[in-house]
C-alpha cells in the first residue's frame, strides 16, 4: 500500500504531521494538495530506490523530516515569495529543489545533476506530481555554468551536495545573477569551513551575508544555512575545468 493510500485509509496521518508541523516551524503552511504531492514523491523515491541508489534514508518518518522538511528550511534564511528563478546544483534525488517547488509553486526551478539516470527519476517525479515551471538537466556544474542560458541567470542557487564550501562556491556562484543569493545547506558548525572559503567567495564575486543555525524539528540534528550574496560577476575563468574545484579549491 502506498503512502498516499495509507493516508486515504486513515493510516499514517499522524506521521504527515512531521511534515506539516516541521514546515510550520519555518513559517510555511502545507496544503492538503501539497501533502498529497509529498506522499506521491515518497512513493516514487522508494520505488526507484529499489533499482538505483537515490537515498540511504527510506523510513517514512525520516524521509518526511530529514529530506522534505530539511529541504523546506530555506524559508528560514531567505524570502521565497515571488517568481524567483532557482537552481539546485547536485540535486540527486531532488533535494531541496522539488520540495521547494511543491511549497512554492511560483518558483521557476532547474534541477542539475551529473548522473543521467537520476535525471530520468526527477523527470518521472515532475510528471507524476503534475509540476510545471521546473526542469531537470543532465551535466556537470563546471560545464553547464559556461552556457549563456544558465550563467548569471538565477536569483537563488542552492545545494545540499557534500563538498567543502570553497569548491561548492566555485560550482554555484557562477550561476547566480548579481544581486542574487547562493545558499548551501550544511551540517553543524561551519565557522572553520567558512573561514577557509573566504577568499574563494570573494574571488568568485560573492559576499558573506549570514549564517542561519537551527535544529531540524523533532530531531537532534544541527543544520546550517550559509547566505552568500552575489555582488559582482564571476570572472570568466571560473569555474575551472571539471574536477579541478574539488581537487584544488581556491585558497
Amino acid at each position: 500500500m502506498s503512502a498516499l493510500q495509507r493516508k486515504e485509509t486513515g493510516e499514517k496521518v499522524a506521521d504527515t504531521e512531521i511534515l506539516t508541523k516541521g514546515c510550520q516551524a519555518f513559517g510555511i503552511s502545507v496544503t492538503e494538495r501539497q501533502t498529497e504531492q509529498f506522499l506521491a514523491y515518497y512513493d516514487l523515491l522508494i520505488e526507484w530506490n529499489k533499482v538505483m541508489n537515490l537515498t540511504a534514508i527510506t523510513e517514512f518518518e525520516e524521509v518526511m523530516s530529514k529530506h522534505f522538511v530539511d529541504s523546506c528550511a530555506l524559508g528560514k534564511a531567505v524570502e521565497l515569495d515571488g517568481k524567483k528563478r532557482l537552481l539546485d546544483v547536485g540535486t540527486g534525488a531532488g533535494f531541496p529543489g522539488i520540495p521547494l517547488k511543491i511549497i512554492r509553486p511560483e518558483l521557476e526551478v532547474v534541477l542539475l545533476d551529473s548522473l543521467n539516470k537520476r535525471v530520468k527519476f526527477l523527470n518521472e517525479v515532475i510528471e507524476r506530481l503534475g509540476l510545471t515551471g521546473i526542469t531537470a538537466i543532465h551535466g556537470r556544474a563546471e560545464d553547464i555554468a559556461k552556457q549563456k542560458e544558465y550563467r548569471g541567470s538565477f536569483d537563488l542557487v542552492v545545494s545540499r551536495a557534500v563538498a567543502n564550501l570553497s569548491s561548492l562556491s566555485e560550482y554555484c556562484l557562477p550561476f547566480v545573477k548579481t544581486g542574487g543569493l547562493f545558499v548551501p545547506y550544511k551540517s553543524g558548525s561551519v565557522d572553520l569551513e567558512l573561514s577557509e572559503a573566504e577568499k574563494a567567495i570573494k574571488v568568485l564575486g560573492g559576499e558573506y551575508r549570514d549564517t542561519v543555525r537551527f535544529t531540524l524539528p523533532d530531531t537532534d540534528i544541527d543544520r546550517t544555512l550559509v547566505v552568500i550574496g552575489k555582488v559582482k560577476e564571476t570572472p570568466k575563468k571560473y569555474p575551472r575545468k571539471a574536477g579541478t574545484p574539488s581537487k584544488d579549491p581556491i585558497r
